[in-house]
């Protein structure tokens, strides 16, 4: 064909690097889940996804959705080169949400938007969306991804997850199975998680960044997929909270219905040492406990004969532990004393 002075791969876009990590992915994804290629109907690469979902068995089944990215830890990622964790961030983003109702992670998708494919990088990416994927129980089914010049800054991308899951309709969990005196558990969270790092990058405009921070700047996302489906399974849930933007204020009220009310004695948060550090940046107790999860990842609640059964579920590290109740009022929460920083 005659060239020409103009060109799609002139304008930044090149089609034959976006194919080649199409097939890369394709290939590295059915290597992955080869244990589940039951469910998988066709291989990535076509215009849709698809999922063989009457394989499951699930008697009345609900299936739901759930969608977020990993916000501004894509900059602490770029600054440090370093991207093989953050899909794991991603994933655990919208998984953590979906088994708050008890939801069985089926599969997954992604969206990477960058300035430029740069191969490395990306494969780095979808090894940490994999490995997520992988934590969670389910698949990667597909995904897109767009080489977008002129949108992003050189070297800039982001990163947006999509993910379904499904549940039998009588285990399905929701708030009103929360009962007055039932028991307000923290699970432990792995750090930071996804939230806060517009603050953080803030701060870190003023700080030397050490070894510390690094390695605490981008630890993943604790996934709690494991010990919470099994509590579902067993009947030992009455509702949860996935402890994400907004923090344990903001997110714990979702769980709960209107007529009663959390009350969090945030003496016993088990505070670690990055919140720590951030607090002492001259930030208020109501700043944190409004942006961070100071340390709480997941929250459940549970009638109180059944703690010492659902402390078993789970890992001496992440151990849930008591940090309130539910009573009447027309509160939606009630906060006693002051958290230990």
């Amino acid at each position: 064909m005659k060239k020409t002075k103009n060109s799609y791969k002139k304008s930044g876009v090149n089609i034959e690097t976006a194919d080649k990590f199409t097939k890369y992915i394709a290939r590295y994804s059915k290597q992955a889940f080869k244990k589940n290629n039951k469910y998988i109907a066709q291989d990535i690469g076509g215009f849709a996804s698809a999922y063989n979902f009457h394989k499951l068995k699930v008697k009345d089944p609900i299936l739901l959705s759930s969608t977020d990215g990993v916000g501004t830890k894509l900059e602490i990622a770029n600054r440090f080169k370093k991207y093989n964790s953050i899909g794991i961030d991603l994933v655990a983003m919208c998984i953590n949400d979906l088994i708050v109702q008890g939801a069985k992670p089926l599969f997954f998708l992604d969206y990477i938007a960058v300035q430029k494919i740069k191969l490395k990088k990306v494969k780095s990416i979808i090894k940490g969306i994999v490995k997520g994927c992988k934590m969670s129980g389910c698949i990667l089914a597909g995904g897109e991804t767009a080489e977008m010049p002129g949108t992003y800054e050189s070297n800039k991308f982001d990163l947006a997850g999509f993910a379904v899951g499904v549940v039998s309709k009588k285990k399905l969990i929701h708030k009103g199975r929360v009962k007055n005196r039932n028991i307000i558990l923290a699970i432990p969270s792995s750090g930071l998680h996804s939230n806060g790092f517009s603050l953080v990058r803030q701060i870190l405009k003023k700080q030397k960044i050490n070894n510390f921070l690094k390695k605490e700047l981008l630890k993943p996302t604790k996934i709690y997929v494991d010990p919470v489906l099994k509590l579902s399974e067993k009947n030992l849930l009455n509702s949860s909270a996935n402890i994400t933007g907004g923090g344990i204020i903001g997110n714990i009220t979702r769980s709960i219905p209107s007529e009663l009310t959390a009350n969090i004695d945030l003496s016993k948060i088990k505070v670690t040492k990055i919140f720590k550090w951030i607090k002492n940046k001259n930030l208020s107790d109501k700043e944190m406990l409004e942006t961070f999860n100071c340390g709480v990842g997941f929250c459940l609640i549970v009638e109180k004969n059944k703690i010492n059964k659902i402390k078993k579920f789970f890992q001496k590290k992440f151990k849930p532990y008591e940090i309130g109740f539910i009573s009447r009022s027309s509160k939606k929460i009630k906060l006693f004393n002051r958290i230990k920083w």
